[in-house]
Formats: C-alpha cells, sequence, structure tokens
C-alpha cells in the first residue's frame, strides 16, 4: 500500500499551491516555496534504487490523472485569486513562477505518463493537458522522433556534448515545430479535410485555438482579459523554457548504428516520487508502453544529483558543465562507453572544446578518476 500512497506526493503538492491561490496573501508564495523545500529535501534523503510492488494499474494511475487534471484548475484559481484578492506585485510573481514550476513537475511527467498510454482518452487527456505550458507538439513530437531517434544527432530532445540550455532550447523549439509540420503536412485536397486536420491533429496549426481556449476561461474569472493573458501567458512561456532543459541526457550523439543512451539518473527518493519515475529512464526507452510503476531502475546507471539540483544548474552552463555533467560524462566515456561510443565522445569533446580525457587510441582511459554521484 506504501508504493501506492507516496506518489500521491505530487498531486498533494499541487492542491497544497490551489490553496495558496484562493487564500491570496503571502500563501501564494506556498507554489514557488515548494520548489527549494523539495530540493533541499530530495539531497538529504538516501538513495531510491528499489522497485515497486504494485499490481493495480487503476490505482497506480489515479495520481498521474490527478496532477494531470490539477494542472487547469491551478491556472484557473489563481487567475481568480488575481481578480479577487489584493495581491501586490511580488505575490503574483511568486504565483506566475510557482505555476511556471508546477507545470513542469509534476505536469510533463504527468502528461507524458498519460499519452505513453495504450488507452485513448488517456492518450488524448495528456496531449491536452500540456496546453497548460504551451507543448502541444509534444506528444507526438516525442513519442515518434525522440522514441526513435534517441541519443543521435537526429534527436531534438537531446543536448550535444557543449550545448548550452539556451542554445537546446531554441534549437529544441524549432525543431520541434519542423517535426510536427513533417507529421501532420497541408496535403489534402479539400479544404474541409484541411480545416478538419487543423483543428483535430495538428499541434503546430491548432495549438493556438486549445491556448486561447485556456486564457477565455482564465479570462471569465477576471474583470480584465489583458491581466490574465498576461498572467497565463507568463506562466506558459516560463513554463515551457523550465520544460526544455537537458539535465539527463547530454551525452555523445551520433549515427543511428549508436543508439545506446548514456544512462545518467537522478535516483533519488522525491525526485521518483514527484516525476512519476521520468527520472527512472532506461528502462522506458527499451518499451515506452510499460507504465511508471513498473520500470526497473537501473542500478549500474551513474547517479545524479536531485532533478532539482540538475535543473537550476543547467542556467548557469560553467556550474553545470565543470560539477555535474563533465565528471559524469567523464566516469561514463572511461567505465562504461563502447569503443564506438568512445570514439564518438571524444569527437564530441573536440567540437566543444572539452578536455581530452582519453588514453588510448579508441578513446579508452586506463585508470578513471572522475567522482561518484552515488554517495552524494
Amino acid at each position: 500500500m506504501w508504493d501506492y500512497t507516496k506518489y500521491y506526493f505530487a498531486p498533494m503538492v499541487q492542491i497544497l499551491a490551489i490553496l495558496g491561490f484562493y487564500w491570496g496573501g503571502h500563501y501564494t508564495w506556498i507554489a514557488i516555496g515548494a520548489f527549494p523545500a523539495i530540493a533541499i529535501l530530495d539531497a538529504l534523503l538516501p538513495l531510491d534504487q528499489a522497485e515497486r510492488k504494485m499490481k493495480s494499474h487503476f490505482w497506480a494511475y489515479l495520481p498521474v490523472w490527478m496532477a494531470t487534471l490539477l494542472l487547469p484548475v491551478m491556472y484557473f484559481v489563481f487567475a481568480w485569486s488575481v481578480g479577487n484578492n489584493d495581491l501586490t506585485g511580488l505575490q503574483m510573481a511568486a504565483g506566475v513562477m510557482g505555476l511556471a514550476w508546477l507545470s513542469v513537475v509534476p505536469g510533463v511527467p504527468a502528461t507524458h505518463e498519460l499519452y505513453h498510454s495504450r488507452g485513448r482518452l488517456a492518450r488524448f487527456v495528456g496531449r491536452y493537458g500540456q496546453v497548460a505550458f504551451l507543448d502541444c507538439m509534444r506528444m507526438e513530437v516525442h513519442v515518434v522522433g525522440h522514441h526513435r531517434d534517441v541519443g543521435t544527432a537526429e534527436d531534438i530532445d537531446t543536448a550535444a556534448r557543449g550545448v548550452n540550455l539556451y542554445r537546446f532550447v531554441a534549437r529544441s523549439v524549432a525543431e520541434s515545430v519542423r517535426w510536427e509540420l513533417r507529421l501532420t503536412p497541408i496535403t489534402s485536397r479539400s479544404a474541409v479535410t484541411v480545416a478538419t486536420r487543423f483543428a483535430t491533429r495538428s499541434g503546430v496549426h491548432c495549438w493556438p485555438s486549445r491556448y486561447s481556449r485556456l486564457c477565455d476561461l482564465c479570462a471569465g474569472w477576471l474583470d480584465s482579459r489583458g491581466v490574465v493573458l498576461d498572467l497565463d501567458g507568463d506562466c506558459s512561456l516560463l513554463g515551457r523554457g523550465f520544460q526544455l532543459l537537458p539535465a539527463f541526457r547530454p551525452g555523445a550523439r551520433g549515427r543511428r548504428a549508436d543508439r545506446e543512451a548514456t544512462r545518467l539518473e537522478p535516483l533519488r527518493t522525491l525526485s521518483r516520487l514527484y516525476a512519476f519515475e521520468i527520472t527512472n529512464h532506461a528502462d522506458h526507452h527499451l518499451n515506452s508502453y510499460i507504465p511508471y510503476y513498473k520500470l526497473v531502475p537501473d542500478r549500474e546507471a551513474i547517479i545524479m544529483p536531485s532533478i532539482i539540483v540538475c535543473f537550476l544548474s543547467g542556467f548557469v552552463p560553467s556550474l553545470w558543465y565543470n560539477a555535474i555533467i563533465k565528471p559524469a560524462l567523464k566516469r561514463w566515456d572511461n567505465e562504461y562507453a563502447s569503443p564506438a561510443e568512445r570514439r564518438l565522445a571524444r569527437e564530441q569533446n573536440r567540437e566543444a572544446g572539452w578536455k581530452d580525457w582519453f588514453d588510448d587510441e579508441d578513446g579508452r582511459a586506463k585508470q578513471p578518476d572522475a567522482p561518484s554521484f552515488a554517495h552524494g
């Protein structure tokens, strides 16, 4: 029973944030205040590499559905709070940042879990739940593109070595649009068919209408439509930017023949619960239909710091490179990578201007000395 119960941590954080928005005043800080609180707790708690013993799909998925459906509720209640509570500018800013953060985690992992489901309703809710963080294209692009090309040069969701957060976000957004246009091209002869396709399938063409409907609903809670459009847009854009952090998949990207992705996983206690096992990711790429609670932790993976530590460090490229990702990738290259992967890694290190940490002709170091995150 405990394995089921602890995944309610994510929707409980959302409910506390909603209550804070409803109460107004300084309670508006609850949403963004959860950010450092979870980070500190996650860093202090021990690693969690245990397999889950969950048999009931219904009870395991109930918190996932709750986290997804609570996404728009958070926006509606915050819109109501702006219109009915006397919030200061600082309190509104705290609400915007809190909504952006909660849209990403647990919002992104929850919708991700649903649109990977075999159920038609789950996929529908997973796709449209992403309206909150302006990413209606994620389902098709992720499932068709990322899962096919993971870890290769064609993968738009994996950052190459030396590509920082800001360059990665710009490329990923542009490539997502290009991918979506390829997946749902305008090739129909009938204008009616084209219009239907725009309305029901293509994220590129119909996400503005989906987003405007969310704004219209939020505006119903306010006297000023301009205010809610501005606040809702700020939250969604921040969420969209935060979502694209290349925190867990930077590695030796290469040709399709080298499909193995670098296994760097933050198997921390709260990271696993709060993100519905999205940090326990290697098994997911072997079979994307496996539900989150059946994923087997990779005990041979290089253990990363807390998901939030990785999240924050991505905004400071020098910190991300020197303190977190270079030591982890150096250890991967020296201890786990195949000869082909080591050659790709050496080539990318050279292109990125990174130190060549290999000794042998095939790129393998004899005595790796990279620090391990497994106990820190």
